[in-house]
This record gives C-alpha cells, sequence and structure tokens, in this order.
C-alpha cells in the first residue's frame, strides 16, 4: 500500500500541475503576468499565438469589396494613379472579371515605366497569384507563407470565385499587434491629422477631449473616453475595416483594426451639417 502524499506534496502538485485545457493555460499566463514574469507585449503576443491557431483565413481576410485590383486590359497611365492612391505594395490582377486572378503586380515594378522603357509590358511582369480557400486555418497559412516567401494570397469560396484576399501582415498582426502600412503617419503629428477641409484621419486611442476641440464637436465621455471607445459602443461591437458608422454629423470610417481592437479611423464632415 502506497504512502499518501503529504500536504506539502498536494501542494506542490496543485502549483505545479500543467493546465488542462486552453482557459487554465491563460489563467496561468495571467498569473505569471501578475507576478511580473512576464511583460504586458509578451503576454498580449503569447495570446495572439494561441488565437491564430484557432482561426482560419475567413475571419481577417478582406472582403472582395474592399480589394484594390488592376485590370491588365488598362493602360499604366489610367491605373498607376490607383496605385499612388492606395500606396500598396501588391495589388491583384484581374482580366476584367473580378473572378479572374491572373497575377499580383509589384507596385516597385512600375518604376520601370517611369524609367522610360519602350517595351514596357504589364503581363510580363505578373508574379503567380497564390490561392486559398475561406477554410484554411492561419497558422498553416503562415507557415506556407514563410515556406513559399508569398506575402498575399487570394482567397477563393467552395465555388472557385473570389472571396478577398490576405496578406502575411495581416497575420502577423494577429500575433504582434498593430503594424505600420500606408495609413500611418508621423506620431509627432499627434493623432489626429487633417487630410482636407472636411476629412481627418484619427488614431482610435485619440481622447474625446482632444477630439471636441479639434472638430468642434461635444461628444460625452460616458462610458469611453476615446474616438474608439466612442465606435465601438456606436456599433455595439467591434467594426471591421472598410465600416462606417455616422454619429450626428461626422462619418467614422474604420481603416485599420484586427480582431482585437481599432487603430485608426476616417472622420468626414457631413456635407451641410458642419
Amino acid at each position: 500500500m502506497s504512502e499518501k502524499p503529504t500536504l506539502l506534496e498536494r501542494l506542490s502538485a496543485l502549483i505545479m500541475r500543467e493546465p488542462e485545457d486552453r482557459e487554465q493555460l491563460l489563467t496561468l499566463l495571467h498569473s505569471a503576468h501578475d507576478r511580473n514574469l512576464l511583460d504586458a507585449d509578451a503576454l498580449s503576443m503569447i495570446e495572439g499565438v494561441m488565437q491564430v491557431s484557432e482561426m482560419q483565413v475567413r475571419h481577417i481576410m478582406v472582403p472582395r469589396a474592399q480589394m484594390d485590383v488592376i485590370d491588365i486590359n488598362e493602360t499604366p497611365d489610367r491605373f498607376i494613379p490607383h496605385v499612388i492612391a492606395t500606396a500598396h505594395s501588391r495589388f491583384p490582377v484581374v482580366d476584367r472579371n473580378p473572378d479572374d486572378v491572373i497575377g499580383v503586380l509589384l507596385a516597385k515594378d512600375l518604376l520601370r515605366y517611369y524609367a522610360g522603357e519602350e517595351e514596357f509590358n504589364v503581363r510580363e511582369m505578373l508574379r503567380p497569384a497564390v490561392f486559398v480557400p475561406q477554410s484554411k486555418p492561419l497558422n498553416v497559412l503562415l507557415r506556407e507563407f514563410r515556406a513559399n516567401r508569398n506575402h498575399m494570397a487570394i482567397v477563393v469560396d467552395e465555388y472557385g470565385g473570389v472571396a478577398g484576399l490576405i496578406s502575411i501582415e495581416d497575420v502577423l498582426e494577429q500575433i504582434v499587434g498593430d503594424i505600420e502600412d500606408e495609413y500611418d503617419f508621423d506620431e509627432a503629428s499627434d493623432n489626429l491629422l487633417r487630410e482636407s477641409p472636411t476629412q481627418f484621419r484619427v488614431k482610435a486611442h485619440t481622447e474625446i477631449g482632444d477630439f471636441n476641440e479639434a472638430l468642434g464637436s461635444e461628444f460625452e465621455t460616458d462610458g469611453y473616453d476615446t474616438v474608439g471607445g466612442l465606435v465601438i459602443d456606436r456599433f455595439g461591437r467591434l467594426p471591421k475595416r472598410g465600416e462606417s458608422v455616422t454619429i450626428e454629423s461626422l462619418r467614422f470610417t474604420v481603416l485599420r483594426a484586427d480582431s482585437r481592437r481599432l487603430y485608426l479611423l476616417q472622420v468626414q464632415k457631413l456635407p451641410g451639417k458642419h
């Protein structure tokens, strides 16, 4: 007959036991953070890794309606202004039909057009497009991105139609948080940038008081302190990139967000209301 474990042994086993499920693991990680064994950034990234392991491409892809594409039948002088305006580094290229993606154009390859090449042929510059299903797990996609050195994939639905696109940056942001992109502006320029007399680019963490002072609005800090909190409160959920909501005389459009928080908003003063 084996001896019963002592009180000290039972307590040690309780403290040292391995977590049995995701919730226990998260509790253990948060406990480590509370005891200064993990800093906040490390905890956030570990949570991001766990989140990615349970997500699919469909959860974070850019929907088809929000894709910036180039039609191979357009001349460079027609589509280059669009390339400059959106400032992406890669563009899906279609042949008239949005479902007919024939390749990917790197924006840097357009430098050859400005260099005055006599035989400038966009079709010859295209890189092969990678297609993935909406159901592909994000951790598998990230592994494939790294192995194949791809940065973007076209997402297709069950019928083979284009459902959206996803980039390696989209996946990494689920782990490490916000990554600077074409919408970023210098921290020194504060949290609010005027793009036109009626349009502003605003960081979601901008305090309501500062926002009111800059735009002449009168929003109350009722349950939230930031512009992002105001927008989330009005949606009743965390909105996705491209979604808009009108609050009083202003239209708020989400420029950047992930599955955890908002980062950047475009604010438009509506005609006749400012």
